[in-house]
């Protein structure tokens, strides 16, 4: 995605920031997504990076997208605390709190948008899949999958499981 002249140099600061917390304390699918919300919020009119530090506007991305990706329970594979995940940024947990639900607002990022899902987590969040057949609400990834096909194609469900179900099965 093109980044605006006049927001380049923002972008470049702020990306470093996020490239380096994403290599010593993420991975390479908390980068993208980090980076991702970045350029959206460069190519804002006008863009709220204009004013702010970039050390809480990176805190802001990382918490947005992180609290989005369930990082503060225990159970997934990269979690944290609150306190634990800005302190590298050197704001306050309610600081980056307050700028994430901004960010959250502006993106519309939530957790029925695959756009904002781990790639590797999208199969176990259920909000991805509920669908509504006739007024009641489903899992897709329990329909037959000619039903999945048509959800997909209508962009309700990110993929079609049952071709990763027959996939598995043909290995």
């Amino acid at each position: 995605m093109a980044i605006p002249k006049e927001m380049q140099a923002k972008y470049d600061e702020i990306s470093k920031i996020l490239i380096d917390y994403s290599v010593n304390y993420l991975s390479k699918e908390y980068e993208v997504l980090c980076l991702h919300a970045l350029e959206k919020l460069c190519r804002k009119r006008p863009s709220p990076l204009k004013s702010g530090r970039s050390h809480t506007w990176a805190a802001g991305i990382v918490y947005a997208v992180g609290s989005n990706n369930f990082i503060f329970d225990k159970c997934q594979p990269i979690h944290m605390t609150a306190k634990e995940l800005v302190a590298p940024f050197g704001v306050a947990a309610s600081t980056a709190s307050n700028k994430a639900g901004e960010i959250r607002k502006m993106l519309k990022i939530n957790y029925f948008q695959a756009e904002w899902c781990l790639p590797s987590q999208m199969g176990n969040n259920t909000m991805l899949w509920m669908i509504s057949i006739d007024g009641i609400i489903v899992d897709a990834r329990n329909l037959p999958v000619e039903i999945q096909e048509i959800c997909y194609q209508r962009g309700l469900i990110p993929y079609v499981p049952g071709h990763r179900e027959q996939d598995k099965q043909g290995e």
